[in-house]
C-alpha cells in the first residue's frame, strides 16, 4: 500500500485542487462568510469522503491473497476472489469497502480485512452509529434522523435510526459491571437513592397489572377526563443513583431558620441509571451493586434516601440483608413537608397567613424528633373538624406514624447527611421527563431502554470511555477469533 500511495488519492487530490481553485475564484469572493462556511463544508465533507474511499481501495489493492483460510468454525476455504464489495455509510457520506472473500461448499464466505477494519454487522459506520446515539439520546428520533443526514449525507430513516441506538446502548450493563468507581475523599458518606417516573407507551407495553387496569378502566364521560381519573397509558421507569458526600454537619434553624441557609451536603462522583424494562427491585440491586464496586470492603457509611414509598423502602432493606451491608434509611424532608400542607388547610382557610408558621411548628419538631408527638397532636386537633378535614389530618399522622423508624433528623443532621431526594428527583426530570415526554411520544420499550441508557452514559460523563469497551465487544461479536491464514 505504501509504494502505490502516490496513485491511491489521486481523486481526492483532484477534489482538493478543485476546493482550492473555487476559494480563489469570482462565486467564492461574492460570498460573505456564511456562505463560505456552508459552501466549504459541504466540499470538505467530499474530500473526505474521497479520501476515505481512496484509502480502502488502497488497503483492498494491497490485501494478500491466500492459498487457504480457516474461518471462525474451523472449515478451511480454499477459493479465494477479490473485488467482493459491500456499502458503507459513513460520516463523511456513502463509501464503497472491496477485499478479498474466501470461500467452501456449503458454508458461508469469510473475509478477513472485515476483522481488520472491524466493520459493523449492517451499513452503517460505526462514527455514524456514535453520532445517530448521540443526537437519538438527546432529541427526538426525527431531528436525529435530519441531523444525520446534514452531516453526514447519508440517509437514514426513524427505524434505521431506533436500531443504531438499541445496539449502541447493547453493552451498558457489561460496561459498568467491568468498571471501576471513582475514588472517594476519606470520610465520604456512600448515598443510594430511587424514585420513579412514568413513560406514556404504546398499546400493549404496559406492565401487566397496568395492562389489567387499563382494561378495566371506563371513563366517567366521553372526550376527556374527570377530576381523579388517570389516563393508564404510561409504564414506570425506574430511576437510581449512587454518590459521594462529604458531611455538613447542621441543626434544625439552618433548615428552617429565616435568611440564608448554609449550603448542605453536595453530591461527588454521581452515577446515574435508569430502567423501563427492568423491574423497580432490578434497579435497586443495580445500585447497590455500584455502591458494592465502590466500597467493596464496606468500609464507609452507607444511607438510602427514599420518598417514603414502602415497596422501595422493603426493596432497599431486602438488598442491604443479601449482601451484608448496614443502610440507614432516611425518608425525604420534603415529602413530609407536603404532607403538613395538606393537615395545615384542614385548621387554616386556604392561603392564611398562619399556615405557614404551623407547618414550620411542626416541621421542626419533626427534624428535632418528635414525629409520634406531632401524629398524635394531630390526631388531637382534628377531633372536632369535619369528617372530611379529619380524614385528611389522619392521612398525614397515619404517614407520620409508618415512617417514624426513618425519620431520625437529629442523627442525619448532626451526621451531616442528606435529608431530602433532590438528586434522584432532578435524575428523574433530566433522565426521563425532558427526554422521554415530548409531544406525541409514545414509546416502545426497547427503544424507551436503550434512550435512557445512552442519556444516562451522558450525563455520568462516561459516553467516550463506554463507546471505546462497546467498540471493543463489537469486534469481538462481528469478528470472533479463530481466523487460520495460510500462504
Amino acid at each position: 500500500m505504501a509504494g502505490s500511495a502516490e496513485g491511491s488519492f489521486e481523486r481526492s487530490r483532484e477534489a482538493f485542487g478543485q476546493v482550492q481553485e473555487w476559494l480563489a475564484g469570482p462565486e467564492a469572493a461574492g460570498l460573505d462568510h456564511a456562505g463560505l462556511e456552508e459552501g466549504l463544508a459541504e466540499r470538505g465533507r467530499e474530500i473526505q469522503r474521497l479520501l476515505l474511499q481512496d484509502h480502502l481501495d488502497a488497503r483492498a489493492a494491497a490485501e494478500p491473497r491466500l492459498d487457504r483460510v480457516a474461518g471462525p468454525d474451523g472449515v478451511t476455504r480454499r477459493w479465494a476472489e477479490r473485488g467482493h464489495g459491500r456499502a458503507l455509510a459513513s460520516i463523511f457520506g456513502p463509501v464503497a469497502v472491496s477485499r478479498v472473500a474466501y470461500r467452501g461448499p456449503g458454508v458461508p464466505n469469510v473475509h478477513p480485512a472485515d476483522g481488520q477494519l472491524n466493520m459493523p454487522a449492517g451499513k452503517h459506520s460505526h462514527g455514524l452509529a456514535k453520532m445517530t446515539a448521540a443526537a437519538a439520546a438527546a432529541g427526538s428520533l426525527d431531528r436525529a434522523c435530519t441531523l444525520v443526514r446534514a452531516r453526514t449525507g447519508c440517509p437514514l430513516g426513524t427505524r434505521q435510526a431506533q436500531q443504531l441506538a438499541r445496539a449502541a446502548a447493547a453493552d451498558v450493563e457489561d460496561f459498568y459491571a467491568a468498571r471501576r468507581p471513582p475514588p472517594a475523599a476519606p470520610g465520604d458518606v456512600l448515598v443510594i437513592s430511587c424514585d420513579a417516573k412514568g413513560i406514556m407507551v404504546r398499546p400493549g407495553e404496559l406492565r401487566a397489572r397496568a395492562q389489567r387496569l387499563a382494561a378495566k378502566s371506563v371513563p366517567k364521560q366521553d372526550g376527556r377526563l374527570s377530576r381523579g381519573e388517570v389516563a393508564t397509558r404510561k409504564r414506570m421507569a425506574e430511576v437510581a443513583a449512587v454518590y459521594d458526600i462529604t458531611p455538613v454537619p447542621r441543626i434544625t434553624a439552618d433548615i428552617l431558620g429565616p435568611g440564608p441557609h448554609p449550603p448542605g451536603p453536595q453530591a461527588a462522583g454521581k452515577w446515574l441509571t435508569a430502567s423501563v424494562a427492568a423491574d423497580a427491585a432490578d434497579v435497586v440491586a443495580a445500585a447497590f451493586a455500584e455502591a458494592d464496586r465502590r466500597d467493596p470492603a464496606r468500609e464507609r457509611t452507607w444511607i438510602a434516601l427514599a420518598d417514603g414509598n414502602k415497596d422501595q423502602i422493603r426493596w432497599i432493606q431486602a438488598q442491604a440483608a443479601a449482601r451484608g451491608s448496614t443502610v440507614t434509611i432516611i425518608c425525604d424532608v420534603i415529602h413530609v413537608l407536603e404532607y403538613l400542607w395538606d393537615a395545615a388547610w384542614c385548621f387554616f382557610p386556604e392561603a392564611s397567613p398562619g399556615a405557614g408558621p404551623w407547618v414550620r411548628d411542626h416541621a421542626a419538631a419533626i427534624l428535632d424528633g418528635h414525629a409520634l408527638q406531632v401524629a398524635a397532636a394531630l390526631r388531637a386537633a382534628a377531633a372536632s373538624l369535619p369528617a372530611a378535614s379529619r380524614k385528611t389530618a389522619e392521612k398525614t399522622a397515619r404517614y407520620l406514624d409508618a415512617k417514624a423508624p426513618w425519620l431520625d433528623y437529629p442523627q442525619a443532621l448532626a451526621a451531616g447527611w442528606p435529608i431530602s431526594t433532590g438528586v434522584i428527583e432532578g435524575a428523574c426530570r433530566h433522565l426521563v421527563k425532558d427526554r422521554m415526554d415530548i409531544t406525541g411520544a409514545r414509546w416502545g420499550v426497547q427503544t424507551a431502554e436503550a434512550i435512557l441508557k445512552l442519556r444516562a452514559l451522558h450525563a455520568n460523563g462516561d459516553f467516550e470511555e463506554y463507546w471505546a469497551y462497546h467498540l471493543h465487544q463489537e469486534h469481538q461479536r462481528n469478528h470472533p477469533p479463530g481466523y487460520t491464514l495460510a500462504a
